[in-house]
């Protein structure tokens, strides 16, 4: 794919964006609230020479999906750190960004400082600098939230407000070992260094250590800090499900993102007990309120399609006399064939709705727009989406289809 297509392609979600020239190598890194309109701003308004010149010489272009634009800012960050392109020279070289201190104490203190000190006895360990403070604030609530850190300059006699509020284990008062705040600080420090699926993994193995040794007021405590991670990690499953229809629509040329899909299967062994169903997914998530379950009634024997025929042209019918709204994209389990036996239905009820089928041998996307297959790459986000779409409609035509099945042998014995 070519840079301006790929420029098209971007989602509209909060990331990390990547320039990188013909050699691979990293021009520029940038965050963003919505990368393709940040990115696509780099071809559209006037630039400064610098950005004119690593614009010039950028050839491809990559992007990392995050929860949120201040997660987006610890990224940018750490990589930026990583790697050391050569067009982010003011966020390398400029003092006047913002960082986060960990002072080197027995119980360290978390902190942001606009210039790390020169002094030699100074062992703190610094991060960043970042380009938005407000940004880095809420980044760090979020850590702090997780975490609990101490932010004091000075250790306190008695506990403050935070120790109140959960946000700070206590340390002035004796509430935690070294050691175990100690402990705290690692933790955030492989989150300022973008590694969660390492401390998560960490987090899980101490767990299950202090649940062995019946500490269980411990492991509780760090089973909520990973429930607190496992909610970032879903914030971007459902940022990265945007990003599936985004890129989807893009590549079968729809005339919207497609936000309402609804899947269908067919189920059967050997004719008996044949049953149909259609999943619905809102926004790349599934909107279980509108599933819809169909037990086959004009076909005998074993015919696929002409179960698919009638179980997508009852679906279609009913919404065209109820007055109903239409979904923006309809995705059938199977190949050609089974495209067509679906189009052949809406032909017929008078109703033009996108449409495509996914065949498993392969997984091959088919469209109606199209002659031959769309076969995408394996870490193609909207070749994920819709296999889990897929993948969702067999396990609720076989679920249906199981019932049906113990129904009957029910009423035989």
């Amino acid at each position: 794919m070519d840079l301006e297509n790929k420029i098209k392609a971007l989602p509209e979600s909060s990331g990390v964006y990547i320039f990188k020239d013909k050699a691979g190598k990293i021009l520029y890194i940038g965050k963003a609230a919505n990368l393709k309109k940040r990115v696509s701003s780099y071809f559209t308004r006037y630039l400064s020479d610098k950005n004119q010149r690593m614009v010039s010489q950028a050839a491809d272009i990559e992007y990392i999906l995050t929860p949120s634009e201040a997660q987006a800012e610890l990224k940018e960050a750490a990589m930026i750190k990583d790697n050391l392109p050569r067009y982010n020279v003011a966020l390398k070289d400029d003092k006047s960004f913002p960082l986060i201190r960990i002072s080197d104490e027995a119980y360290p203190q978390i902190a942001i400082c606009r210039r790390a000190k020169k002094s030699a006895l100074d062992r703190a360990r610094y991060f960043g600098p970042y380009t938005n403070a407000k940004l880095l604030r809420q980044a760090l609530k979020t850590i702090r939230r997780i975490f609990g850190f101490r932010s004091c300059k000075r250790l306190p006699r008695d506990p403050c407000l935070y120790y109140r509020l959960n946000l700070c284990p206590g340390p002035c008062a004796g509430h935690i070992s070294i050691p175990a705040y100690r402990e705290i600080i690692a933790n955030v420090i492989l989150f300022l260094e973008g590694k969660q699926e390492t401390l998560v993994k960490k987090l899980a193995e101490q767990m299950k250590k202090l649940s062995a040794e019946k500490k269980y007021e411990a492991a509780a405590l760090i089973r909520d800090q990973v429930s607190a991670l496992a909610s970032i990690k879903k914030e971007f499953s459902e940022n990265d499900f945007i990003s599936g229809l985004d890129e989807l629509m893009h590549k079968l040329k729809l005339p919207k993102l497609p936000e309402r899909v609804e899947a269908f299967d067919i189920s059967n062994i050997s004719g008996q007990e044949a049953t149909g169903s259609m999943v619905s997914f809102l926004k790349g998530t599934p909107d279980k309120n509108n599933y819809r379950r169909f037990r086959i009634k004009t076909v005998k024997g074993t015919n696929d399609y002409a179960m698919l025929a009638e179980v997508v042209r009852r679906r279609y019918a009913r919404l065209k006399e109820g007055g109903k709204a239409l979904p923006d994209l309809i995705l059938i389990d199977g190949g050609r064939q089974h495209l067509l036996t679906a189009e052949r239905q809406l032909l017929s009820l008078g109703l033009e709705i996108p449409m495509i089928s996914l065949a498993k041998e392969k997984e091959h996307i088919y469209a109606l727009s199209r002659r031959e297959p769309l076969s995408l790459p394996a870490d193609s986000k909207a070749l994920h989406l819709v296999q889990h779409i897929r993948d969702e409609a067999h396990r609720f035509a076989l679920s249906y289809h199981h019932v049906l099945r113990r129904k009957k042998l029910i009423e035989n014995k």
